[in-house]
């Protein structure tokens, strides 16, 4: 059965803004700019007839695609789609002691560590058993047009485990606050139609 899945990554937060960090444990709301994002994005896209629409536990997943339910269309949440447990550096920003570990686990994952975690934080091996449960229960559900939000990290994670790549290539995904990636999954294979697709923002989405 063919399937198209568009995965969107949330609009801005204050957070985004200013460089602090989220993950899991930040459960921020959009901000004006985040707010105008998500509703050119409905804008474009509401008449398109998703059968399944599914947001991350997280509020600002949900803000982002809430206004589907003036379609009457309903919003699953679905904690597996959460952003990454960034431990320590959650909502912190910059700090250069911080940084440096940042960047180590970065390296770590790069080389193919995915065992490497933030102090109380998600390693990437963990992130992916979640995204692939996920990924495996959207092959086997009977919905054929699904609309995902999540978050930058999570976002990456799944780009890759479509696309059969290695987490090692999670920085190669680009991920704007509402791009959108569409997929097609046909003869148990996805192929990506759209990349970090932006148009809902620089035209007049009216419908």
């Amino acid at each position: 059965m063919k399937k198209i899945l568009y995965i969107l990554r949330h609009g801005e937060t204050n957070e985004n803004k200013i460089g602090i960090v989220q993950g899991q444990g930040i459960d921020s709301s959009l901000n004006e700019l985040g707010l105008w994002q998500a509703s050119q994005f409905f804008k474009k896209y509401k008449n398109r007839s998703f059968d399944q629409i599914i947001a991350s536990g997280q509020k600002r997943s949900y803000q982002t695609i809430e206004a589907f339910e003036s379609n009457h269309q309903r919003i699953h949440r679905d904690i597996r789609i959460n952003e990454i447990s960034w431990g320590e550096h959650e909502g912190k920003a910059g700090e250069p002691d911080l940084m440096i570990k940042y960047y180590k686990i970065l390296d770590a994952w790069k080389s193919g560590d995915y065992s490497a975690s933030p102090i109380s934080g998600e390693s990437a091996s963990k992130l992916y058993e979640r995204i692939n449960e996920f990924i495996n229960d959207i092959q086997a559900n009977p919905y054929q047009q699904i609309l995902v939000c999540t978050h930058g990290r999570t976002l990456r994670a799944l780009v890759c485990r479509l696309l059969q790549l290695p987490l090692s290539q999670m920085e190669n995904v680009k991920q704007n606050n509402t791009g959108l990636y569409i997929f097609e999954y046909e003869h148990l294979h996805w192929k990506m139609i759209q990349e970090n697709d932006l148009s809902h923002l620089t035209i007049d989405a009216e419908n």
